[in-house]
């Protein structure tokens, strides 16, 4: 019973935080009228991939605090990654700053992979749930990128 209920604390916790940021952070005029490549996928296709990914994320979160000590150092990185990811949209959205967020989610892309790595050994499953968080932002920093550079 009490890892449910850690699970669901890291879960729950982390989707009303990305929640939060969305909120917050809507994209509005500014980003519609920024030039876009053409794989830019629809707005509405954001809300449930990261609602999904933050899933992942808090599992993968849950996981490493009940594995404690052997994964304290990798819930350290899961925490810096976890203000990484939350950075993100005000400096992109709130602040209006594409080129900074580009080196916010670039620092993210390198730490998850880190991550992944770290966990291999000591934690498979919570390595597995980072992989399709990689997969997202490698393209979320390409889509950056590209932004940046068509604007």
């Amino acid at each position: 019973m009490k890892r449910i209920l850690i699970h669901a604390v890291f879960v729950v916790g982390v989707v009303i935080a990305g929640f939060i940021v969305g909120i917050v952070n809507v994209p509005g005029e500014w980003y519609q009228s920024l030039a876009k490549p053409p794989f830019n996928p629809p707005n509405w296709v954001f809300a449930p991939a990261w609602s999904l990914l933050y899933v992942l994320i808090g599992w993968a979160g849950a996981r490493l605090f009940i594995g404690r000590p052997l994964t304290s150092g990798a819930l350290t990185l899961w925490t810096a990654l976890l203000v990484l990811n939350l950075a993100w949209s005000p400096l992109f959205f709130g602040m209006e700053m594409p080129a900074a967020a580009l080196v916010v989610v670039s620092a993210l892309l390198a730490g998850i992979l880190l991550f992944i790595a770290r966990t291999w050994g000591k934690d498979r499953p919570a390595a597995l749930l980072f992989v399709p968080y990689a997969a997202w932002v490698a393209f979320a920093t390409l889509l950056n990128a590209s932004i940046v550079y068509l604007n």
